[in-house]
């Protein structure tokens, strides 16, 4: 598979939380860090997302929000 979005940072999922109509999915890096990353409901199941699987997360600049508690 090749994709324009450059920045692309393998990792393992940590927390699956699942709402109503979204989940909130917790990515250990390989650096040590974390991302957080709200998808669909229905995307994460279609994408098997469950504790211990390896995935690519995919940042755009142009795509990415910042919010504060």
């Amino acid at each position: 598979m090749r994709l324009s979005t450059r920045n692309q940072l393998p990792g393992t999922v940590t927390s699956v939380q699942e709402g109503q109509v979204t989940a909130i999915i917790k990515v250990a890096l390989a650096g040590g860090q974390s991302i957080t990353s709200s998808i669909t409901l229905e995307a994460a199941k279609e994408l098997g997302l469950a504790v211990g699987t390896a995935v690519v997360v995919l940042v755009k600049a142009s795509e990415v929000t910042i919010a504060v508690e």
